[in-house]
């Protein structure tokens, strides 16, 4: 993959590409020192994949993102200090959000994920659950969800950003969603799109592996036949 760097530090772009130097199957095309240059280098240089920092002078990481919205190519991972727009920047569409300093294993992961999307071309028009954080409206594209688990009063969405409470049940959504979720247990479900595996227990409890998340749910007996079936069809 052709990748560019977008980052008005110059310290952060050396660290960026000394990283990209130990990923395999990427080539590092050229860097940007803001958002302006980046726009004005996506003809000559063709790049894959943008790693953008949002907070530069001029036209920010964000507005850059914005206008690549919709677009197959280039994916953007942005690459940032900040947590604060982790949840604007999958509205718009980013294949990840990387937290400086960046270690090299998310890096890698990211580029995986870019990988992953560039391979897959362009999409159809993506899903979103809406619910509130800190009294704000917002929303998540389904295929940024990790899993869903069902709490007293909401169901808590934990995506790429962060965590999410709506006020839909897990019932409601497994009947919105049938081909892109699955349950696990009577209070958890997760995106079909990120089961990659099964992981048994010595005392026989089966747990899920999920593709973006260190967490591996719970499956229960009942829905176990109906998770395998969904592994292999996949």
């Amino acid at each position: 993959m052709r990748v560019l760097i977008v980052d008005d530090e110059p310290l952060a772009r050396a660290r960026m590409a000394a990283l990209l130097g130990e990923c395999g199957e990427v080539e590092l095309v050229g860097a940007a020192v803001d958002g302006e240059a980046a726009l004005a280098a996506l003809d000559e240089l063709q790049p894959d994949v943008l790693l953008l920092d949002i907070n530069m002078p001029g036209i920010d990481g964000v507005a850059v993102a914005r206008r690549l919205a919709g677009r197959t190519r280039p994916q953007v991972i942005f690459c940032t200090a900040y947590e604060a727009h982790a949840l604007q920047a999958f509205e718009l569409g980013a294949a990840d959000y990387l937290l400086k300093p960046v270690r090299l294993e998310r890096l890698r992961d990211a580029l995986q994920r870019a990988r992953r999307r560039l391979d897959d071309g362009p999409r159809e028009p993506a899903a979103f659950l809406h619910g509130r954080v800190r009294g704000e409206q917002v929303r998540i594209a389904l295929h940024d969800v990790l899993y869903l688990l069902a709490e007293e009063k909401y169901v808590a969405v934990q995506h790429l950003g962060g965590e999410l409470l709506i006020e839909d049940s897990l019932r409601q959504l497994e009947e919105a969603y049938p081909d892109q979720l699955i349950r696990l247990h009577r209070n958890c479900l997760v995106p079909r799109a990120r089961l990659v595996g099964l992981k048994t227990l010595p005392d026989g409890r089966v747990l899920a592996r999920l593709d973006g998340s260190e967490h591996s749910p719970e499956i229960s007996r009942r829905n176990l036949a109906a998770v395998r079936r969904s592994l292999r069809l996949g």
